[in-house]
């Protein structure tokens, strides 16, 4: 086989985006997509994957999921079940280490993903649960737990089974269990913030503050348009279940909400993100849910201050009309791509939302090199550069001997792959279909190491894995038979 070497190689940081850019993948309006689906789609990693779970774990019917353990209750709202119809935490106490959660998990971190775990908890559990919820997640490395989120809400079961002030008290006590068990987890606040302008306080301040003042990250959820209403009615012009709000209204009652956050916490800012936010095409139809997106980001590029940490958008693929696809109701492992999601592409590219790499120094074609993951971004990896004199024909990584075991993420002409343990080739010219390169140009080959299970061995915080054999790359500019 006729192999190229690179021109250079050397080590690379890859560290924060200005802005974080987090997806949702999976909740009560549809199926969890595996990793490499949405690489291909995408073309890209994001910072974080979001996970929608509940834990309810003292119920009647746990640990099925309410929707299969009621099938037979009438409902006509999709919290109308005893418990959320998220999908079950099988994790907890006396849980499962195999559980739907911490496959998904896995899949996300072998990805070079950070995970945020959306997580509806009973507040009348035991300490002993949380602590347990804890140590689920020690082996994880750096992720967000959001306990108990839109707290300000009337729609999810833990609302039904406290005060609203025992609810933010239960927020605090989660918080510093799990905490104390998983130094490597950071909380998140998710409550309903400034909801009228003409207000100076939040919504239901004096319940809430101290959660203020306990998550380590502070968040509202904010839909630019929502049918609420789904999957029991149709939106229809006049009804009454769904709602669509001016952009700019939305961003000011979410900048404001970071300023009293601030206001409470003694004048000191923390991470602000907006944990859910899109714009429901079942309301605005597939072309002005594009606008309205656009519209929040030129909104978000065009402040001058710096408040603002990122979003997660609600979601991948969706029953629906909240998703990049929507799930074709013949078969829910099957996603129909919508028009929204071309712009999200752009905008997975714009260099507001990438994070940035940092070259180091020189490495040698033989050296031996360890590599730290510590998060999608603060992660250590290698570059290799290549000149190519026009458009290759074939482009591929192959990997001998024991890089054959490594779990890889490469980048190539703004296209990532993965490279799972055991697999022995790549083939990237996927990279050069969409972005043909010009006449003599150089690209560089990317590489990190994140943890090929999926979980951190020895340090909650970084995993390690030392590369001893850089991959063979097979370039050709020419077709292997010409026309005849």
């Amino acid at each position: 086989m006729n192999t190229k070497n690179p021109e250079k190689i050397y080590r690379i940081h890859m560290g924060p985006a200005k802005y974080s850019l987090d997806l949702c993948d999976g909740s009560e309006r549809g199926e969890y997509v595996n990793q490499d689906y949405i690489l291909h789609a995408l073309g890209r990693p994001h910072r974080a994957i979001n996970l929608m779970y509940c834990y309810y774990p003292n119920d009647e019917g746990w640990p099925l999921r309410a929707s299969v353990a009621f099938k037979d209750k009438e409902v006509g709202f999709a919290w109308d079940y005893p418990y959320d119809d998220y999908f079950p935490y099988g994790g907890g106490l006396n849980g499962d280490p195999d559980a739907d959660v911490f496959r998904q998990i896995r899949d996300i971190r072998r990805h070079g993903m950070d995970v945020i775990l959306t997580l509806t908890i009973d507040p009348r559990v035991s300490d002993e649960h949380l602590h347990a919820i804890g140590r689920d997640l020690k082996k994880f490395g750096r992720m967000e737990i959001r306990i108990n989120h839109e707290a300000t809400g009337n729609w999810f079961s833990f609302t039904k089974r406290a005060t609203y002030a025992e609810i933010g008290e239960f927020f605090c006590h989660a918080s510093k269990i799990i905490k104390e068990e998983a130094p490597n987890v950071k909380t998140i606040t998710c409550v309903g913030g400034i909801e009228d302008l003409n207000s100076k306080t939040i919504l239901m301040e004096e319940e809430f503050k101290n959660t203020i003042l306990e998550a380590d990250i502070w968040s509202v959820d904010k839909y630019l348009a929502l049918h609420w209403g789904w999957p029991y009615d149709v939106a229809e012009k006049g009804g009454k279940s769904f709602g669509r709000y001016p952009v700019s209204e939305v961003y000011e009652k979410t900048k404001r909400s970071w300023l009293r956050y601030k206001e409470l916490n003694h004048g000191v800012s923390k991470p602000f993100v907006m944990a859910e936010l899109n714009a429901d095409g079942d309301v605005t139809g597939p072309y002005d849910q594009i606008k309205m997106m656009k519209e929040f980001i030129e909104l978000l590029k065009k402040d001058p201050d710096d408040w603002f940490k990122g979003f997660t958008f609600y979601q991948f693929r969706d029953r629906g009309r909240l998703g990049l696809e929507t799930e074709d109701p013949n078969d829910k492992y099957v996603g129909v791509r919508q028009p929204i999601m071309d712009y999200y592409i752009d905008l997975l590219n714009d260099p507001d939302f990438m994070p940035v790499v940092t070259k180091g120094r020189a490495v040698k074609r033989n050296e031996e090199v360890e590599l730290r993951f510590g998060a999608s971004d603060d992660a250590e990896g290698i570059a290799m550069e290549f000149e190519l004199p026009k458009q290759p024909v074939f482009f591929e990584a192959y990997f001998e001997d024991e890089a054959v075991d490594y779990n890889l993420m490469l980048e190539v002409n703004g296209q990532w792959f993965h490279k799972a343990p055991g697999t022995k080739c790549v083939d990237m010219m996927e990279a050069f279909y969409k972005k043909k390169i010009r006449k003599d140009s150089k690209v560089q080959v990317k590489l990190f190491a994140p943890p090929a299970t999926g979980e951190n061995e020895n340090d909650a915080m970084n995993y390690f894995r030392t590369i001893r054999r850089l991959p063979e790359f097979r370039i050709e500019f020419e077709p292997v038979m010409k026309r005849v």
